[in-house]
């Protein structure tokens, strides 16, 4: 009786461990699992990536955009790596490698720049994402371009001021 009650607790165990795997082939896309952000009927869809070389020919062109304040003086943070992968808020597959950033109310798609307090590096992103779920927090961006504007070797939080490009 106690073997046969291990065995199956056993099963079920690996069972639920395998549901919840984040692993994807590169052809097949997987579905919602409890810890995505996503819809089911959303993950069906084969969505595409903000390619990172999209975003350096913005920043390439800082100079000649028109843009508007939004704050100042707020924090930022990076996403983790163990987020890599995963799905957002607007579908998209999240990487840390790409110049994108979660933003609690700016629309999907919105172009932000975010300029560090102390060294006046920038960079531009757009919203892809909904968080952060850390309170004070403004923006939580991916971890490529954190570093790039970053001060403190990669230390989160950082001081920024966010832009919307128009």
């Amino acid at each position: 009786m106690k073997r046969s009650v291990i065995v199956l607790f056993f099963a079920l165990l690996v069972t639920i461990i395998l549901g919840f795997s984040n692993k994807t082939n590169s052809n097949f896309v997987r579905e919602a699992s409890l810890f995505d952000t996503v819809k089911k009927k959303d993950s069906i869809r084969f969505l595409d990536s903000i390619k990172a070389i999209d975003s350096i020919k913005i920043v390439d062109s800082i100079a000649n955009l028109s843009t508007r304040m939004y704050k100042k003086n707020v924090e930022a943070s990076h996403y983790a790596d163990k987020f890599n992968g995963r799905r957002t808020a607007s579908g998209k597959v999240f990487h840390n490698n790409n110049y994108t950033a979660a933003h609690k109310t700016l629309k999907f798609g919105t172009k932000v720049k975010v300029t560090n307090v102390v060294n006046n590096k920038s960079v531009i992103v757009t919203i892809t994402d909904r968080g952060p779920f850390t309170r004070h927090r403004e923006i939580d961006m991916a971890k490529k371009p954190f570093l790039e504007i970053s001060h403190n070797k990669g230390r989160a939080p950082l001081r920024v001021n966010l832009e919307i490009v128009e």
